[in-house]
């Protein structure tokens, strides 16, 4: 994919993917590339290179709202954010890291097309409960927008909810308008240390089950642990973390009150803000498995209290590393490397407890040949074709990113 079309504005980027369309030449979408090891490989000769579509269009602080062209960078918004004690409640994870890019290249629009967000979704909800409208240009090379500045903006069908998730492959999106809310004036993380992986989701659920507002929950076995930055590792050995955010008294108070709580599993640090936040920001990005070679990662969701299981039943053929979050529903898993990522063993542990399974990293040859999104039912995948057709008919957007043929 050695030639790129590079539109600076709403009226070129029409234009280019009129110009695909009229030749049938598939585009592959990027915007910042750190999620371009992420989905299927997508086999097109040129690049839709969005990078130019960058910047904050609109935003008020006291109106909660934010808009931006669709590659601004993340890290761009929450420098703005951060000045008025705001933040971005989804929590957007770095995945550049991980996936072998740079750091600091994920885009807003980027983060709302794939929909993955971070620890805080126990709390505060995915990306796409944030999303709040955008403006982009199909398949068909039609300019169209969807929903707008305000919350309660919806008539019709509320495509912003579509776009989530579709990893570029229904419309190229030129700027997207988020919800923001007031950044927590303090952060502590309640510590458990040395508990085995079934003692600390039961601690996990203790504790979201708890008064105490908490918003994160996860489980770092030893061997993940090990992989945290240095700024972020509270001593050695596996690590059970429950983060509480708000005012400082109310913090204090919550605190105090969840290691009461939790006392019958252990005793309990409480980790300052600054380390707090830290590694909060590594369970984000995944910082244990980023450094982790060649090693097949996948993303599994399964009911918090299976985890364990699923994880153990996969560690049975061959060795496997995992840490948690989500109070144990998601599950970061590392394998080695396989031809196969051996997605079936994968996918039958996390199906047998109504799970499902995402391989995030791992060599193209594998993403080409396996899986790389949970299987759909005949059903579904006639509903997805339908979809993509009446977005992008002639598939020239991001063709087989998500499953093949579609």
């Amino acid at each position: 994919m050695s030639e790129a079309l590079r539109p600076t504005d709403l009226a070129e980027l029409r234009d280019a993917v009129a110009w695909a369309a009229e030749g049938r030449a598939p585009l592959a979408v990027l915007g910042g590339a750190s999620k371009r090891g992420l989905g299927r490989p997508v086999q097109a000769a040129r690049v839709l290179d969005l990078s130019a579509l960058a910047g904050i269009v609109d935003y008020d602080p006291g109106e909660l709202v934010l808009t931006a062209k669709a590659a601004t960078p993340i890290a761009e918004v929450e420098a703005a954010l951060h000045a008025a004690r705001q933040h971005l409640a989804f929590e957007p994870p770095d995945l550049g890291p991980l996936l072998g890019a740079a750091p600091g290249r994920a885009t807003l629009g980027g983060l709302l097309a794939t929909n993955i967000g971070g620890p805080r979704r126990i709390q505060a909800g995915a990306p796409r409960d944030h999303f709040l409208g955008f403006q982009a240009v199909s398949g068909r090379a039609e300019v169209f927008k969807s929903g707008g500045r305000v919350v309660k903006n919806v008539t019709g069908f509320d495509l912003s909810k579509l776009m989530a998730g579709s990893h570029g492959t229904l419309a190229a999106m030129a700027e997207v308008t988020v919800r923001v809310l007031p950044a927590p004036e303090a952060v502590r993380t309640l510590l458990l240390r040395g508990l085995s992986d079934e003692a600390a989701v039961r601690a996990l659920a203790a504790a979201l089950q708890s008064p105490g507002d908490v918003s994160g929950a996860a489980h770092l076995p030893e061997t993940a642990a090990a992989g945290l930055p240095a700024e972020a590792l509270a001593g050695a050995g596996a690590l059970t973390a429950v983060r509480i955010e708000g005012p400082e008294p109310s913090v204090a108070a919550r605190g105090q009150s969840l290691a009461r709580l939790l006392a019958g599993f252990g005793p309990t640090d409480l980790l300052a803000d600054g380390p707090s936040r830290a590694l909060w920001r590594a369970v984000r990005d995944v910082a244990p498995f980023a450094g982790a070679g060649e090693r097949v990662v996948w993303r599994l969701s399964v009911p918090p209290s299976e985890g364990p299981t699923v994880v153990k039943r996969i560690a049975r053929p061959g060795p496997a590393e995992a840490f948690y979050d989500w109070g144990g529903g998601l599950v970061w898993l590392a394998l080695p490397p396989a031809a196969d990522a051996r997605h079936e063993d994968v996918r039958a542990a996390a199906g047998t407890v109504g799970g499902h399974a995402t391989l995030v990293r791992a060599p193209e040859s594998v993403r080409a040949s396996v899986p790389v999104f949970e299987p759909q039912s005949e059903a579904l995948a006639r509903l997805a074709r339908r979809v993509k057709e009446a977005f992008d008919p002639l598939g020239v957007l991001n063709p087989g990113r998500m499953y093949a043929g579609v």
